[in-house]
């Protein structure tokens, strides 16, 4: 809800018709950490930080001053983000499963306790994560219009539909198998915010 709220408000107040707003992967791993080590509270002051500076940079008009960051600072954040978040996929991409062990925020904890489990693989799950992967790199051959990303899900739900219900494996892990929607908004209220976070 909140990635579909923000993107509103983007478009809404943003200065361009052909501009695309929403949530990224960068800001995604910038969540985690923060919520990891400082809780809700802790994201919610942050968020607030990052308004009020990109308040003061608008009024200010210091938005040139982004033309001065270095490229390969930017090129580094980028791929620590691309290795951040395929390290972040393993766990799902093979199935593994840890028995109640905690995985660790940092990179190097993730990839021993991976190695530590990886006899706990998921063949399904690794056939399911692969097919998609298939179709992502192998959609654009022969449909350059249709995102191989949609086709992949579209084809793969449908997939994974059929094999669960018609032969009765109920080994392939689903979102609707380790988590769940709640079918009503949340309530809307202000949080007591502890600005000693």
């Amino acid at each position: 809800v909140t990635a579909i709220i923000a993107g509103f408000i983007i478009s809404l107040l943003g200065g361009s018709k052909v501009q695309i707003g929403g949530p990224t992967g960068a800001f995604i791993v910038i969540v985690y950490g923060v919520i990891q080590q400082y809780g809700e509270t802790g994201l919610i002051i942050a968020t607030i930080m990052a308004g009020v500076i990109l308040l003061l940079l608008g009024v200010f008009k210091l938005g040139v001053v982004i033309k001065f960051i270095p490229y390969p600072i930017i090129v580094g954040f980028t791929s620590g983000i691309a290795v951040t978040i395929f390290t972040t996929q393993i766990a799902d991409i093979f199935g593994l499963s840890f028995g109640g062990e905690k995985v660790p925020g940092d990179f190097v904890g993730k990839w021993l306790l991976y190695f530590r489990h990886f006899d706990s693989i998921n063949w399904w799950n690794t056939a399911v994560a692969m097919l998609s992967i298939a179709i992502i790199a192998l959609t654009p051959r022969f449909l350059k219009k249709i995102p191989g990303s949609l086709v992949a899900i579209v084809l793969v739900t449908v997939i994974v539909y059929l094999i669960k219900t018609f032969t009765g494996i109920d080994s392939i892990d689903t979102i609707g198998d380790r988590f769940s929607i709640k079918s009503e908004l949340p309530d809307a209220e202000i949080p007591a915010i502890n600005w000693e976070a």
